[in-house]
């Protein structure tokens, strides 16, 4: 018992006296040479979809621009025009197996999800192109599904462009939510 504890603690004095070679090949950057870039002002964010497994089943990747001060719909964001749905790059929505937007089947795969806002209701679109910076590449060509959904009201101010799932009736809704207003885009397994 005593050689345990003897070889044991021996191991431990080896460990501290004897640091990892890592440590020593380590190289001290000054502020000019290890540069990194500002925060985005529309950081990336993701939310995700999983079912009773946890295991998931849809993903949304998407930038979050800030309301600030700024009025967004019809203004900022103009009604009747395709949007990214966020900022920077085009948002992109992955589903793990086959699923349904509204009565449109979708197979598993990941598309960009632009949006047409509109003042009482957005056309919401699942496109093929995938890797876009904005809306600038989209073609209608490319799209896989189109939805309406209504507009819905917010009870308070939702600062930064939100996305969240929420169960829903055999499924879930993604919620969309900025400004004063957010949409609810139903999902739901294919059968």
């Amino acid at each position: 018992m005593k050689k345990l504890i003897i070889g044991g603690f021996s191991a431990i004095c080896l460990l501290i006296a004897n640091p990892v070679n890592a440590q020593e090949d380590q190289v001290n950057f000054s502020k000019e040479e290890l540069k990194f870039s500002k925060m985005d002002a529309s950081p990336m964010d993701m939310a995700v979809y999983r079912d009773g497994e946890e295991k998931a089943v849809a993903r949304v990747i998407y930038s979050r621009p800030q309301k600030r001060n700024r009025e967004i719909f019809g203004k900022l964001i103009p009604y009747g025009e395709v949007w990214r749905t966020g900022a920077n790059e085009a948002t992109e929505v992955t589903l793990y197996k086959d699923m349904t937007v509204a009565n449109a089947k979708i197979p598993a795969g990941t598309y960009t999800l632009y949006t047409i806002p509109g003042e009482k209701e957005w056309t919401v679109i699942l496109n093929n192109k995938t890797n876009t910076w904005g809306a600038y590449e989209y073609s209608e060509k490319q799209d896989i599904a189109r939805i309406t959904v209504p507009v819905r009201q917010a009870s308070y101010t939702i600062e930064s462009l939100s996305m969240a799932f929420h169960e829903a009736d055999n499924g879930t809704d993604l919620v969309i939510g900025w400004d004063d207003q957010f949409v609810k885009v139903p999902f739901k397994a294919a059968n």
